[in-house]
């Protein structure tokens, strides 16, 4: 049996196959009287549709959301949200090659050993397809924590890094790599488009951070804030690697120079100390300081390219396979809204999770 659902009292249950009729996500744990309508949850997935630049995939989805209950006269009611959202331009014929052999990086085995069958059509349940459910939850997340600024940007495609002596967060949502540089853009475009006339992918670095998370939020041991954060992310499709805070970079310094110094806040430290760095990304112990809570995380290339790649086939013969049909030659890109919104549903959750027991 699969594991479908996410948290803890703020939970989310996400459905649906990439090729079927359509996709969802049952919303459960929503204090009521939250105000909530299609339009709060439409700009978040627009964010991530497909189709909207040469540099990710062609497959053509409005990925227009609807609310099928939970909601009365414009507010939430306590009640589980069900979010359903239509596939409209699938080509299942693209995946015939699929059907008799294994994409090497792609789930395609991994399913097979576990299920013994498979829905190869876009990879079924394994493609990122899914994540456009993942995002209307996040949306319906946002307005638990309204006192939350979500952020996240592409950090580096590839080798080429942004530089971030240009960051400009106002940037980020001008172009369609998420990058808070527009000189960093055109490097990358060149790069991806390389990539994608090759038959090949790329992989990416994408940041988040959340700042207004105030003090306390987590738990000392296992609902630890930053180990809920880490699963989250590393549930995301292609996602391969976490980091909250310095991440593997704290392993290279020493006390001294990983410690967040801290001197007396303002009015007397009636909001907590002022920390003179973050180092730790704003979790100590598993429970937030105050500070911006970030996390770095690595998304692999795209398992489904047109180069054929060594393979066998489902009765164990070699084969080469390539994949056809339109895949994102960088899949990090369209990541970044599916990264925010996995931060907004932890926070989420966890500020229920705190609320019942220090309110």
């Amino acid at each position: 049996m699969s594991w479908n659902t996410f948290g803890r009292v703020f939970r989310f249950t996400t459905w649906g196959e990439s090729h079927g009729p359509a996709l969802g996500v049952v919303v459960d744990g929503c204090p009521p009287g939250i105000a909530l309508s299609e339009k709060d949850i439409q700009p978040y997935l627009d964010a991530r549709k497909p189709g909207q630049s040469k540099y990710t995939t062609q497959r053509r989805e409005a990925d227009e959301v609807r609310i099928l209950s939970g909601v009365f006269e414009g507010r939430t009611t306590g009640t589980p949200i069900s979010l359903l959202i239509e596939n409209t331009d699938q080509r299942s014929k693209d995946y015939s090659e699929v059907a008799k052999a294994y994409r090497p990086g792609h789930a395609d085995y991994a399913y097979d050993a576990k299920y013994g069958f498979r829905d190869y059509r876009g990879g079924g349940r394994s493609s990122a397809r899914e994540t456009a459910a993942r995002v209307a939850a996040g949306a319906v997340a946002r307005l638990v924590i309204p006192e939350v600024e979500i952020t996240g940007w592409v950090e580096q495609i590839g080798e080429v890094p942004l530089l971030y002596s240009r960051f400009d967060k106002g940037e980020i949502r001008n172009n369609p790599f998420f990058c808070p540089d527009a000189e960093t853009v055109t490097r990358w475009e060149s790069l991806v488009e390389n990539a994608r006339k090759a038959g090949s992918s790329l992989g990416a670095l994408v940041t988040c951070w959340a700042e207004g998370v105030p003090a306390g939020w987590g738990a000392p041991l296992y609902a630890k804030l930053d180990s809920e954060l880490a699963a989250a992310m590393m549930s995301i499709n292609a996602v391969k690697g976490v980091e909250i805070g310095d991440g593997f970079a704290a392993a290279l310094g020493t006390g001294e120079s990983n410690a967040d110094p801290m001197r007396p806040g303002e009015n007397g430290g009636e909001n907590g100390p002022r920390f003179m760095a973050n180092h730790a990304g704003g979790i100590a112990g598993g429970i937030s300081t105050g500070q911006p809570v970030t996390c770095r995380v690595a998304f692999k290339p795209t398992s489904s390219i047109l180069t054929p790649v060594d393979t066998v086939d489902r009765d164990g013969n070699a084969t080469q396979i390539s994949t056809k049909g339109r895949h994102d030659p960088c899949v990090g890109i369209r990541g970044v809204p599916v990264v925010e919104a996995m931060m907004a549903l932890v926070l989420a959750d966890q500020k229920l999770l705190h609320r019942a027991q220090c309110s």
